[in-house]
């Protein structure tokens, strides 16, 4: 076999669990479904169990596995560190691969604190070095079409945007404690669901310049572990909800919830304007919904599929309605990760807009423990 003339990018990935395998997948695909700009090579996966890096390292086509995330962050083979870890280790493995000078492509949201993320931004501008932070689900080639409508004028001056993001993974109050439950760990439905609809409605409709919220926690307390009698005191949100007031003069609505039992995986919205309203969710990812006002007679939604007009959905499937899923956006933010990297794209969000993401969901906490509107500026 000939040997390619494209330059080296070695992976480094940390991380075993369910992300991590998604990052995998990403890497894998995205080699055998784009023409790269690199020779991408999977050099290397960390994860402190010692043999369960070594199984999937095996397993996920890796060439050498580490049980110390140090050891993988210093192995010259790795240009690029994937971080798939626990909220509260962004931080230091990020700090250290931007020290040792390598790209970070970093699950989010970015760090357990404001201030951490700002020093990881700081860190970042000062190097040089490329950063991107896994909010996939704006890499679908539906929201791609959803914000080309709205900055072309096709839904006229955007008046409102309805956001929500539910799941029911932690509905039941016998669900144990997870890392997941720990503020300093993680810091609740806000972050860990929330964070990807405030980066969507930034996106799509860009900065927020005050929020009024409230937050609850409904389940005071887990089984330490699954059947166990010994419980644990939760004090991180279940359910957080937010007015938001944007700079382009619309108003808001924000929901997240890991309690919402029935729904899986719903990030939604509708975004509403003076020539009609868009409608999404996540649960039905290949379809928008759109309302064209002023055409009597025709009232109703019509139902847009996704096919290979919209960019990044040919490279999969040559046919409307045929269906990506969560490892094909995944995919397409590696893509958008690689060509940043060449220099040659920019989309998706790196550290500055991942800070940006934090700030506003730190203006939405405040907002809720002090019972007052918050401007985002202040924070």
């Amino acid at each position: 076999m000939r040997e390619s003339s494209l330059p080296d990018l070695g992976v480094g990935l940390i991380g075993t669990g369910f992300m991590g395998r998604a990052h995998a997948l990403a890497f894998h695909n995205a080699r055998t479904t784009f023409e790269l700009p690199f020779n991408l090579k999977l050099a290397a996966l960390a994860d402190a169990d010692a043999a369960r890096a070594e199984q999937c390292a095996r397993s996920w086509g890796f060439e050498r596995s580490h049980a110390d995330w140090e050891q993988l962050i210093n192995d010259p083979a790795v240009n690029l560190v994937a971080i798939t870890t626990p909220n509260h280790l962004h931080f230091p493995m990020a700090m250290a691969a931007i020290e040792a000078g390598k790209a970070v492509y970093c699950e989010k949201p970015l760090a357990v604190s404001l201030e951490q993320a700002r020093e990881m931004q700081r860190a970042a501008k000062a190097s040089g070095v490329v950063t991107r932070v896994g909010y996939n689900y704006q890499h679908n080639p539906m929201i791609g079409l959803a914000k080309q409508m709205i900055e072309s004028g096709e839904l006229g001056q955007i008046v409102s945007f309805q956001g929500e993001f539910s799941e029911d993974f932690m509905g039941d109050p016998q669900s144990p404690w997870s890392w997941r439950c720990e503020q300093a760990h993680a810091g609740g439905a806000l972050a860990d669901l929330g964070s990807h609809l405030l980066a969507m409605a930034r996106y799509l409709l860009g900065d927020v310049e005050a929020v009024c919220a409230d937050s609850q926690t409904v389940h005071g307390q887990r089984p330490a572990t699954r059947g166990s009698q010994e419980q644990r005191a939760i004090a991180i949100d279940d359910q957080t909800y937010a007015l938001l007031r944007f700079a382009n003069g619309a108003r808001g609505t924000f929901g997240s919830s890991w309690l919402k039992h029935g729904y899986k995986n719903h990030l939604s919205f509708e975004i509403s304007g003076t020539k009609g309203t868009l409608s999404f969710d996540q649960e039905r990812l290949n379809e928008l919904r759109l309302y064209r006002a002023g055409e009597p007679g025709r009232d109703g939604f019509q139902r847009i599929l996704a096919g290979p007009t919209q960019p990044g959905y040919a490279a999969f499937c040559p046919a409307p309605g045929h269906q990506l899923g969560y490892n094909e956006l995944k995919t397409l933010e590696v893509l958008a990760l690689i060509q940043a990297l060449a220099g040659t794209g920019n989309e998706g969000p790196d550290f500055a807009e991942a800070l940006e993401i934090e700030r506003l969901a730190t203006a939405i906490r405040v907002a809720a423990k002090e019972m007052r509107w918050v401007k985002v500026a202040d924070i």
